[in-house]
Formats: C-alpha cells, sequence, structure tokens
C-alpha cells in the first residue's frame, strides 16, 4: 500500500509535468513528499521538538533544529551570491522570506507558540501527523483556517499602525555574507551548546548498533527507526535550499491562508483590500481558485507522510473527544492568526527566515518558544 501511494504521487508529478502552465508544479509535489518522509522519520515537529527539551530535558532533537539552519544559511549564501553580489544596496534578494520586524511580530510569534501547546502541534506537524492517522489535526486545520480569516480582518489596522513603519533588517545589508553566515553559526553553535548542557535527559545524538551492518538491516532502521537528529536536520536544510532555489523558499500556509482569503473574496467578506500584503515576503496568500505550487507542496507531505507511517507500522487512528477537540480547534485559530500576522509559521518564518539571514526569522524562533514554554509550564498540551 505504501509503494502504492508512493507511486500514485509519483505518477501525478509525471502528469503535472506534461502541464506546461505550471512548470514549477510537478518540483513543488516532489519537494513536498520529500519532506513528507523527512517530517515523519524524523519526527520534525517544532513543538514536539520544544516539548522534549522542555519537559522531559532531551535536548538532542533541537540539534535537528541548529543542523538545519546552519546547512541552509550556507546554501542560501551560495545562491543570495549570485542573485545579489552587492548586498550594500536597499536590494533585498528575490522573494526570500525577510519580514519587518516590529511588536505584531512579537504578539504573532507567542500566540503561534500557545497555539502549538493548545493544538498538540506547529502546523507542519499537524500536516504529517495526520498522515499518521492524528484526528486532532482535522479540528486543529479547521481552527487554522478560521485564524486566517481572522488575521485578514485584523490586518489592515496592524499594517497601518505598526507593521508599515517597521524595520526590515537583513544581516548582509550590515555585514556581508560572510559576516552573516558567521554571526548565524556562532549563534547556533551557542544554542547548541546551551541545549548539550542543559540536556541531563537527552538520547545519545548518534546511536550505535549492535547488529552487522547489511542492506536488509539499513532498509529496516530507515523505515521504522527514527532519522538521527543530524541526518534530518541537514536534509532539512539542503532541501530548503532546493526549493528556494527551483520555486520558492520553504513554507506549508500559502495554500492554507490562500484558501481562506479566496473564501473571504467570494463571500464579501472583510474589507476589499489588504494594505501591503501583496508586497511582503513570505507565505503570503493570494486569491485563486487553482491549486498553488504550495497546494502541491502540502499534497506530498501528506501523502508520503502517510506512506511511510503505513510501511513502518506507525499509522494509527487517534481518539477524538469534545475536550481535545475543542483545545485543538483553539490552538489552530491561534496558529492560523499568528502565523499569517508573521507572514509563515515555523518552517516559513522560522526555518526558511533565519537561513536567510533575516532578523524576523530569529525573533519568530524567540518568541515562538517562549510561547510554547508558558504552554508546556501552563499544561495546555496535556489536554491532548
Amino acid at each position: 500500500m505504501s509503494f502504492a501511494v508512493i507511486a500514485a504521487l509519483l505518477l501525478l508529478a509525471f502528469i503535472l509535468s506534461s502541464n506546461t502552465s505550471n512548470s514549477t508544479a510537478p518540483i513543488s509535489l516532489l519537494i513536498g513528499m520529500s519532506l513528507g518522509l523527512l517530517l515523519e522519520r524524523g519526527r520534525f515537529c517544532f513543538f514536539c521538538i520544544f516539548r522534549d527539551g522542555i519537559e522531559d530535558k532531551n535536548t538532542t532533537p533541537f540539534l535537528s533544529v541548529l543542523v538545519a539552519i546552519a546547512t541552509g544559511s550556507v546554501g542560501y549564501a551560495l545562491i543570495f551570491g549570485q542573485f545579489l553580489p552587492d548586498t550594500s544596496t536597499d536590494r533585498l534578494p528575490p522573494v526570500a522570506h525577510i519580514g519587518p520586524v516590529s511588536w505584531v511580530l512579537v504578539v504573532a510569534a507567542f500566540a503561534f507558540g500557545i497555539g502549538m501547546s493548545l493544538s498538540g502541534a506547529c502546523i507542519s506537524g499537524h500536516l504529517y501527523r495526520l498522515g499518521q492517522g492524528y484526528l486532532r489535526a482535522i479540528p486543529a486545520l479547521i481552527g487554522t483556517l478560521i485564524g486566517f480569516v481572522l488575521a485578514f480582518l485584523s490586518w489592515n489596522w496592524l499594517y497601518l499602525n505598526a507593521i508599515s513603519d517597521a524595520p526590515t533588517i537583513w544581516l548582509p545589508h550590515y555585514v556581508g555574507y560572510s559576516g552573516a553566515l558567521l554571526i548565524t553559526l556562532s549563534a547556533l553553535l551557542l544554542l547548541a551548546f546551551i541545549a548539550i548542557r542543559r540536556g541531563t535527559n537527552s538520547d545519545p545524538i548518534r546511536k550505535v548498533s549492535a547488529a552487522p551492518l547489511s542492506l536488509s538491516g539499513t532498509l529496516k532502521n530507515l523505515i521504522t527507526e527514527r532519522w538521527s537528529p543530524i541526518a534530518t536536520g541537514a536534509i532539512a536544510g539542503v532541501l530548503g535550499t532546493i526549493a528556494y532555489l527551483r520555486v520558492e523558499p520553504l513554507g506549508v500556509t500559502r495554500q492554507l491562508s490562500t484558501t481562506a482569503r479566496t473564501f473571504m473574496d467570494s463571500n464579501k467578506i472583510g474589507p476589499e483590500s489588504l494594505v501591503g500584503l501583496d508586497r511582503m515576503a513570505g507565505c503570503v496568500a493570494v486569491v485563486a481558485e487553482a491549486i498553488t505550487n504550495n497546494g502541491w507542496l502540502v499534497i506530498g507531505i501528506i501523502g508520503t507522510s502517510f506512506a511511510a507511517a503505513l510501511a513502518g507500522g506507525r499509522f494509527k487512528f487517534s481518539r477524538l473527544t469534545p475536550t481535545n477537540s475543542a483545545t485543538a480547534l483553539i490552538g489552530g485559530i491561534l496558529l492560523g492568526w499568528g502565523s499569517m500576522t508573521s507572514l509563515g509559521c515555523t518552517i516559513g518564518v522560522l526555518l526558511s527566515g533565519t537561513q536567510a539571514f533575516a532578523l524576523s526569522g530569529w525573533v519568530f524562533f524567540a518568541f515562538v518558544f517562549l510561547g510554547s514554554f508558558v504552554g508546556i509550564k501552563l499544561k495546555f498540551h496535556t489536554t491532548g
């Protein structure tokens, strides 16, 4: 069944490749398939990673986030150097997730962190865990759509009163690519040192198998065992670089927010125009009737995570109750409002933003972690 799902997705990519009207759709689908496999096998859910470190003092999974940023930063620096060799001008790299920094970003990131605690995952986590049979993802994603609608309704006021005048800070403007990369890698090394020191119950970074090396054993480990955080992070960084070079920066919210915005436009809900939004960099929604590139990426994530979970014996429907459905819905609303107002989520702003040397990515990282920390300490996640 898993092979059938993968074969169907590959056939779909082949069919899409014959449609010249959207030449990047099959690439987006293939990147989504790769990302879905990585998220499911590496358990690359930001909330799960934060919770392991905060609650269980197991900070080994946190290293995957740091490695992903480090690997992607090197890739982005190489690509940026080709697109924009002179960083002293006011220009920014095309379509990179480099956003304004204001109190709105701080509030939105903190709300996103609380939303992760309430719903049990970030948005990308809900997408790949949906493929594992995690039914709480359904009310959470419905809540996310509601959150997008609320964010669109509040956008004009927030933009005119805070976002429009907020600075967009890109590190290479001040220290060049070498300096930005040095600062980024130094910050990551410091975070890794702190994480390792505080990880009193951490899993070993590398598991040593007593069994002799064999092809069947290796394939079994790839399918059934959790991938190491170093490998997971490195592959995530490479995928982020490829996605930016071939299609657009990694992100998982554009299709969801596009669906919400198209619904609002069709039903004459909210303002006729969203001031400044279409000129912003990030997972910005557009009114569209067709599936966007990001939509094909999301399809690839869900389909491949389902195939991987099924092959590894991890697919199992979770139990829905009125309580955990309600908290997932509320958490999803916060996820939707926070991600749209921040112009992306943990993949789009935290990962793609920090890899692009944007200060907005680091601010989002800090306050999403703080929101998750508060939510975990208040036991919001135990309602699931």
